[in-house]
């Protein structure tokens, strides 16, 4: 079996990761292929089309395959609530939380990821077009085979992009080259209120899937829920999964991030969770309408979250 995350070199869908470079889910009695697919739309698209059979990703991204949340289910939280951080330009001396001082700017985001930062910059009242913020595409990004948060690093070090809404993976390696500052951290709180429940990082899996091989999905949701417990008590482990996977920089890093996210390591899904998602979607333009919560989660594997 297939499972695909968006971005490989990254703290965002590592419990997702661990769980199978540490071998977790072959000892849950599955076979699970990990791949890199990016960008998330096009990876929500593969699972819907039956090309990967699990889509390790943002929580919202099913509603652009997936017609008003028809015919899929999330299965799990990777993690807890928003997860990218807005970055700029260092030489800018923006201050953490001064998004009313963006202007004339270009923002590098991914396709997906980049409606949280539309969402989030209108509902902080900030009119994007009006002041000369371009929110697309990170120049560097080719597609499939390269990590977006490390390419945004790069290209802000370039001076290709002004600033990247990104993982913690960019953020850091922009702030620790003195290239970039951190403007917003949603997950901490970070811009107008409600923010950090547009969406977060989750398992889905389409209803045919859970039909036809339930088995297989308690397999890849136990080894998950498991992860998140390792990477918890012990982020040291973060290095063991990364090792031979990510480049040397990379995987001197990931241990410390991974040790900042842990607390978020949870694989609830909560019923507010999932109605904020919706609103968020809708907001978004995604979806018309407001589905209900076992609509949206699965109750099938609810269980194996504790």
């Amino acid at each position: 079996m297939r499972i695909a995350v968006p971005d490989l070199i990254s703290p965002s869908y590592f419990p997702a990761i661990a769980a199978v470079e540490l071998g977790l889910v072959r000892e849950e009695g599955v076979d699970v292929e990990l791949e890199l697919l990016f960008p998330v739309t096009d990876a929500a698209e593969a699972l819907r089309t039956g090309k990967i059979d699990f889509l390790a990703g943002a929580a919202h991204a099913p509603m652009h395959a997936f017609p008003e949340w028809s015919g899929v289910k999330l299965v799990a939280a990777l993690s807890q609530h928003m997860y990218w951080f807005l970055v700029v330009r260092s030489d800018l001396n923006l201050g953490r939380g001064e998004l009313g001082a963006l202007r004339d700017l270009r923002i590098g985001a991914a396709p997906g990821p980049d409606l949280g930062l539309r969402v989030l910059l209108a509902e902080a009242g900030i009119d994007a077009e009006e002041r000369g913020v371009h929110i697309g595409p990170v120049p560097a990004v080719a597609g499939a085979g390269t990590s977006f948060g490390v390419a945004a690093a790069k290209a802000l070090e370039a001076g290709a992009i002004d600033g990247f809404w990104a993982n913690g993976m960019g953020a850091e390696l922009a702030l620790r080259r003195g290239t970039g500052t951190l403007v917003l951290d949603a997950r901490r709180g970070d811009g107008p209120a409600g923010a950090s429940a547009y969406t977060f990082p989750a398992l889905a899996v389409t209803d045919d899937t859970i039909e036809r091989n339930p088995a297989a999905v308690t397999a890849v949701t136990r080894a998950i829920v498991r992860a998140q417990r390792l990477l918890r008590e012990d982020p040291r482990r973060a290095t063991e999964a990364a090792t031979g996977l990510f480049p040397e920089l990379e995987t001197s890093m990931i241990a410390e991030l991974v040790r900042r996210d842990a607390p978020f390591y949870d694989p609830v899904i909560s019923e507010d969770s999932a109605r904020a998602l919706a609103g968020f979607g809708r907001r978004a333009g995604l979806i018309a309408t407001i589905p209900d919560y076992d609509r949206i989660v699965t109750p099938r594997f609810r269980h194996l979250w504790r």
